[in-house]
């Protein structure tokens, strides 16, 4: 996933943002995603978040209009188990909190919260919960492949079969932009808010490198000839940790041989047009990283330690999520949970924009869309105690009171999204708007549909492939192997 100054013509460009999400999430809604975090939402999200997921924190109290949360029978206090990805510096993870505050005040009920911050190991825990029987009542998950085990074990509950005994559930959301589950086509996951994908810039960096902020025509040479005066100027270009968490430029420099039609796609070998892409994009990576334009750690720092460098006005770009914008307002704060402490003039110093262009890709093209979401679980549905608090829970945080705390500056699915009051924002979350308000395309992450052990050769792998001692091919090659074996 904090208040600052705003432009009264930004009203328009919401306008333009709104219309730009909503089309292009209407065409990417059955794609997942996440972070890195979101898997990293992807990615990392993984997760995502998934990104997961994307968007800011704020200390508001949860609205009042839900004092009497829905589907709650009187069966008695219930107290439920809930697993999310916001958690740590997810920039929701204090709406969450104070969400789930005001359920338990609502209805009496309690929330057994293990929620934690969205990455590869945190997908491997709830696949391994399933597996052992220890899944949560209510879990906020990847909609994407990486639900597949799970769903297709029958560990969760469909919408339409909550409708049939809770004909409301959900009603509030367009249901065509509620993603179905590539295991079956089937929609169990309600969704909170949306994600992009970007890339963020400490433009005091820019400045004592000589370098302009990058704009919607930025092309990958112009990229290269900025790094190398970065470089020179005695910062590190790039801040990633390529050893921990490559997805971010993993996703974009495949998307850098492709366009929005055709990024989705599998290859079936290394040597067919799309196999030959994506081994052009973990190049592309590798040249990135022989001309020194990672930290020079890349390959054995953690994502935390570069992304502090980003922070801390020692490298210049950080491709990252939407759901960044609240650890980078975060680091801008003497106290991290209290907006009143911003430092405005360090926060000045950070804007976000669009990947370098290369190809057909146009840089305005970015990956996006609305990955994550809330699943009822098979073991809380056949619970007569916790059925009806794991229905009520969900409809609380998916609420039109409550998403617009989530959503932001994001996307939402919401039939009837209430208008955003842009005051509310800070410097960052508004220039996040002006970027968003020029996009041409969101597509989903393609590492989303081609996950788990497909991955392990290229994401794990990727220190072997940028110093050489793995081809990107035979990597590409390996994940597709992989992946074959996952669809017999």
């Amino acid at each position: 996933m904090y208040e600052e100054l705003v432009q009264k013509g930004e009203s328009m460009k919401m306008k333009k943002l709104t219309a730009v999400l909503m089309t292009a999430l209407m065409t990417t809604s059955a794609i997942g995603c996440g972070s890195t975090a979101p898997t990293e939402a992807p990615a990392e999200q993984a997760a995502a978040t998934n990104e997961a997921a994307d968007t800011a924190a704020t200390t508001e109290e949860a609205p009042a209009a839900q004092e009497e949360a829905p589907a709650q029978e009187e069966t008695g206090p219930v107290e439920i188990t809930v697993t999310t990805t916001f958690a740590g510096e997810d920039s929701n993870a204090q709406n969450y909190k104070n969400s789930v505050a005001g359920w338990e005040a609502a209805t009496g009920n309690t929330v057994s919260d293990t929620s934690a911050t969205s990455d590869e190991t945190f997908k491997t825990r709830i696949i391994t919960d399933f597996e052992t029987g220890s899944e949560p009542d209510v879990l906020f998950f990847f909609n994407g492949a990486d639900a597949n085990d799970f769903v297709n074990a029958g560990k969760v509950v469909s919408i339409d079969d909550i409708r049939a005994e809770f004909p409301e559930y959900a009603s509030n959301m367009n249901d065509d932009l509620i993603a179905a589950s590539p295991a079956d086509g089937v929609k169990y996951a309600v969704p909170v808010n949306g994600y992009w994908e970007a890339m963020f810039v400490n433009t005091k960096v820019l400045e004592d490198a000589g370098v302009a902020m990058p704009g919607a025509d930025y092309t990958w040479d112009q990229f290269l000839d900025d790094c190398e005066k970065i470089k020179a100027a005695g910062y590190a270009p790039i801040a990633a940790a390529l050893g921990n968490i490559p997805h971010y430029w993993w996703e974009f420099g495949i998307y850098n041989q492709q366009t929005p039609a055709d990024h989705l796609n599998i290859p079936e070998s290394a040597d067919d047009a799309t196999g030959a892409q994506w081994v052009a994009g973990l190049e592309d990576i590798k040249t990135l990283y022989e001309k020194g334009y990672f930290p020079d750690n890349t390959l054995s720092a953690t994502d935390d330690e570069t992304f502090a460098m980003f922070t801390d006005d020692k490298a210049a770009f950080l491709l990252d999520g939407s759901w960044k914008v609240g650890g980078i307002v975060g680091s801008c704060q003497s106290d991290p949970d209290d907006p009143s402490t911003i430092d405005a003039d360090k926060l000045s110093h950070f804007d976000v924009t669009y990947f370098p262009g290369k190809g057909n890709r146009k840089t305005t093209d970015l990956i996006g869309g609305l990955s994550m979401g809330y699943y009822i679980t098979t073991k809380a549905w056949e619970d007569p105690e916790k059925k009806a608090a794991a229905v009520s829970f969900v409809e609380y945080m998916t609420s039109d009171e409550v998403v617009p705390l989530f959503a932001q500056h994001t996307a939402s699915a919401l039939k009837n999204a209430p208008a955003v009051d842009e005051t509310q924002f800070n410097a960052l979350q508004v220039k996040a708007m002006d970027m968003m308000s020029g996009v041409t395309s969101l597509t989903g992450a393609v590492q989303d549909l081609f996950n788990g052990d497909c991955r392990v050769s290229t994401f794990d792998g990727m220190p072997d492939i940028v110093v050489g001692n793995v081809s990107a091919a035979d990597a590409v090659q390996e994940g597709i192997d992989v992946y074959k074996d996952t669809l017999e």
